[in-house]
């Protein structure tokens, strides 16, 4: 299963790899909206994972532009703003799931985990944007 991770912070990044890739997953990392895009487009991944804050274009960014292009891929949003409201927009957007920030290695593998099933329970690759 081939996960793309979106965060402008290496850290994150790294940590998420080296948390998910030794759980069998396929790992890819981008640090922009616009990476991720080139990504998605040379091969759509199997589940998004994204920080909501980001610079020139943020999470909730990536979400519109993915159900504009009718693309329906699972998306789990992370933050370290974890208010109502971005928590509310989030899941309003589409987002299978909201990890906050900072988050330990088995709450993000049983995140990744849940929407997997959920995915599997829908026997397609369906994203809540549709929503």
């Amino acid at each position: 299963m081939r996960i793309l991770i979106v965060d402008d912070e290496g850290i994150v990044l790294d940590s998420c790899k080296r948390v998910l890739e030794p759980e069998g997953f396929e790992v890819h990392l981008v640090k922009s909206a616009d990476e991720a895009f080139i990504e998605i487009d040379r091969e759509e991944p199997s589940l998004l994972l994204i920080d909501v804050k980001m610079p020139v274009h943020d999470g909730l960014y990536i979400m519109q532009e993915l159900k504009k292009r009718g693309q329906r891929v699972p998306v789990i949003l992370m933050s370290g703003f974890s208010t109502k409201e971005t928590i509310e927009e989030s899941y309003k957007m589409g987002a299978s799931r909201f990890l906050p920030k900072p988050f330990t290695p088995d709450e993000l593998i049983e995140t990744v985990r849940l929407v997997i099933a959920k995915e599997s329970v829908n026997g397609k690759k369906k994203s809540t944007c549709d929503r």
